[in-house]
């Protein structure tokens, strides 16, 4: 993605000057691509820094984690005040903060900037999520807001927040999109074991999908995916992948946020159970030998617009969650991140464009408080419409014994959602019995214990004590 990048930025009219620790990467971008734009090869950090223009804007493109303190720390001693380092990679915010925190004492800015569109996107427009000093973003927006994915004449570019804001939702961002492949991979999963269809046929399905209100970049190449067939054995190369799917850890970051801050991401998070579960391989296969399931393993029906339906609605779901867990953390940490803007810079460039994105960004000028996305009217009848559909794919699922965790989760949060009173009043009666935790009451304020191992007297306890 760096080189992209870089090539991206020379290709826009910008010089770039490269710097790899391989001096072989170096010569092999220049001798490749150096007919593209103004390239400057530097061979060490001292020759790249002095090549660079004061105030130095600097875009590093390394691993996560270690790498990336080890790079800022070579390059601090050759920069002066005013230089400005962004880091493009998938780093952790709370590593993002703590890293401005630390230039800033030198008079260094540093912006989190995430990015999203892979190797492509990089090099052809992607989805740019910025965020550190407003003035650090001032001063690179031109170049950034160029390169950037753009729609309607909208760049998918825009300032996001101040601190580690950049980041932060560039790892929401990740949740969400590992929501929306675990929902594909269990629509395909069930169009197989309910309707009977091959890979090339679902492929087809997802392309006429494709064509409607599913309308997504994952889609599309699902139905790509999909039609592939393996040249050295003459079937579907998804049959021939091995069934572990990684993970590089945003996902589980954005599952670990959400605990923290109190946010229902079930959808998300089941998603990241899923790949979890799924690299316990050789358990499974034993498993398979031994454990029963239901005695049918094939509905005989044809279920793929229900599937279809299913799968839309268990999306909203996922973004909705996603989208409250955004402004749970802005609120934390006082970024005033505007969702609506979300919505906008991701249509373009990056891995969750969608024509569902629109509907998002209309939700949010509708309202821009709005605290939840099942409380606007298009994504309340959308789901309305659907949920006889989603509730029966769901009862096949468990019927036919096919494992749906970010469908069914998905449904099982909008039941919850909908409901006026849960049955969360026995989990704090409980608490209050074996704890003395107190609870509240409907009926009156303040908060209350009983003596449950006495005479059941009820008591009013002061918040204050």
């Amino acid at each position: 993605m760096g080189q992209n990048l870089a090539r991206n930025i020379a290709r826009h009219g910008f010089p770039v000057a490269v710097h790899n620790r391989s001096e072989s990467r170096t010569k092999q971008l220049i001798e490749r691509y150096g007919d593209e734009g103004d390239f400057t090869p530097a061979y060490s950090l001292e020759e790249f820094v002095g090549a660079l223009d004061r105030p130095r804007r600097i875009l590093i493109m390394v691993k996560a984690g270690p790498p990336v303190d080890a790079v800022i720390d070579e390059l601090v001693p050759l920069l002066e005040a005013g230089d400005i380092i962004m880091d493009g990679g998938n780093s952790h915010f709370e590593d993002t903060r703590r890293r401005g925190a630390a230039l800033a004492e030198r008079g260094i800015h540093f912006l989190g900037v995430g990015i999203s569109g892979g190797e492509e996107g990089a090099l052809h427009g992607p989805s740019m999520m910025p965020g550190g000093p407003r003035e650090a973003y001032d001063a690179v927006a031109p170049i950034l807001t160029t390169i950037a994915a753009q729609v309607d004449g909208t760049p998918c570019c825009a300032y996001i927040g101040p601190d580690g804001a950049g980041h932060y939702v560039k790892m929401a961002h990740n949740g969400i999109e590992y929501a929306d492949m675990q929902l594909i991979a269990e629509a395909y999963d069930l169009l197989t074991h309910t309707a009977g269809l091959s890979a090339p046929e679902i492929a087809r399905v997802f392309e006429q999908w494709n064509e409607g209100d599913l309308e997504s970049f994952l889609i599309e190449i699902t139905s790509k995916v999909l039609a592939h067939i393996d040249a050295e054995t003459g079937r579907p190369l998804v049959e021939v992948v091995l069934d572990q799917a990684e993970q590089k850890g945003t996902g589980r970051w954005t599952a670990q946020s959400a605990l923290e801050l109190g946010v229902p991401l079930t959808a998300i998070t089941e998603a990241v159970y899923a790949r979890a579960l799924s690299a316990r391989k050789e358990q499974r296969v034993e498993a398979s030998k031994i454990l029963p399931g239901p005695p049918s393993t094939a509905a005989g029906a044809d279920v793929v617009d229900a599937v279809r339906d299913a799968l839309y609605a268990s999306k909203v779901i996922a973004y909705a969650q996603g989208f409250e867990q955004i402004n749970a953390a802005s609120d934390e940490y006082g970024w005033g991140v505007d969702p609506g803007t979300l919505a906008t810079i991701w249509r373009g460039g990056c891995i969750i464009r969608a024509r569902f994105l629109d509907r998002i960004k209309d939700a949010f000028q509708r309202d821009p408080d709005l605290a939840n996305l099942l409380l606007d009217t298009y994504f309340r009848d959308a789901i309305a419409g659907g949920q006889d559909a989603w509730r029966m794919v769901v009862r096949t699922a468990v019927e036919l014994g096919v494992p749906t965790p970010a469908f069914s989760s998905a449904l099982a949060y909008y039941d919850g959602f909908r409901r006026e009173r849960l049955p969360a009043s026995v989990i704090q009666a409980l608490r209050d019995y074996f704890g003395a935790h107190t609870y509240r009451r409907v009926d009156r304020p303040g908060d209350y214990h009983t003596l449950w191992s006495e005479d059941g007297r009820e008591i009013r306890v002061d918040a204050a004590e």
